[in-house]
């Protein structure tokens, strides 16, 4: 009796042990699952036009900045950062992760002097990370609120038929290099329309909410940008010392140099709940 009592009490402390242990077991959540939750709350009641509240955008940033490449399964050895044609601009890469009615979440794989060119985000706030590499990044807002009433710039550098030039004040002009923060762009203000050029492979995660939706107007557009000296309005003038941060912007097609590829996403398994 006194060796099945010694038994039944090991036995009794091992059940005991077990459910201690899967107490302190904690289910690990990937940082991509992570950034899905986060977003689906943060832009849960998204409309075109509406900024998340700043605690929300906090929240979602925070997330962010903490992702790596490794995170979501990237190397800079993979081919999508290599150039393998020489005579035109090397094709970009977008690695598709999610995407809804309220947001959408995606890696652009840039080779080295690959170029998304100058396009804007119509009513959208835009969470930008650069996972690696080093790239420029050049951006504006609209600053055509500045403009004299009924005033046409005064240029014959654009075509026949096309829409006028729109003034505009550059946000960034900088180099950017991984690590570093979590840009945001809002729909008037942190540099809506933006171009990234890549001057070594690196790759971008890209959080937008809304996302691009033609049939509700939310179409990408595409910019030539053009010095503030090159037009002249009626009743508009600027210190030379500030002609630097006002650069007139007109639409275009889409670039015909332009080539993204769509591939798929191979990083951690997202649950959609």
């Amino acid at each position: 009796m006194g060796i099945e009592k010694i038994v039944s009490d090991l036995k009794g402390h091992k059940n005991i042990d077990l459910k201690k242990r899967k107490r302190r077991r904690k289910i690990v959540v990937s940082r991509v699952q992570k950034l899905y939750q986060i977003s689906k709350q943060v832009f849960a009641n998204c409309e075109p036009g509406v900024v998340p509240s700043p605690e929300n955008i906090g929240r979602l940033k925070a997330v962010l900045d903490k992702i790596t490449e490794t995170d979501v399964g990237l190397r800079s050895s993979m081919p999508y950062f290599k150039s393998t044609v020489s005579h035109r601009p090397p094709k970009i890469t977008y690695l598709h992760i999610h995407e809804c009615d309220n947001f959408s979440i995606g890696i652009f794989c840039l080779p080295p002097k690959a170029v998304i060119p100058l396009h804007n985000h119509p009513g959208m706030t835009v969470f930008s990370k650069l996972l690696f590499g080093k790239m420029h990044i050049k951006s504006y807002d609209w600053a055509d609120n500045l403009l004299p009433e009924s005033s046409t710039p005064n240029a014959n550098i654009f075509y026949v038929g096309c829409t006028g030039p729109r003034l505009a004040k550059l946000k960034v002009n900088s180099e950017f290099k991984a690590p570093c923060k979590t840009s945001i762009l809002y729909p008037a203000d942190g540099g809506n329309m933006h171009c990234f050029t890549a001057m070594t492979a690196c790759a971008i995660l890209d959080v937008l909410g809304p996302p691009y939706c033609d049939p509700e107007g939310r179409h990408c557009q595409y910019y030539y940008d053009f010095p503030f000296a090159n037009l002249s309005v009626d009743g508009l003038s600027k210190p030379e010392e500030q002609q630097s941060e006002y650069w007139w912007l007109k639409e275009r097609e889409k670039p015909e140099d332009l080539t993204v590829a769509g591939a798929l996403y191979r990083g951690p398994n997202l649950v959609f709940k």
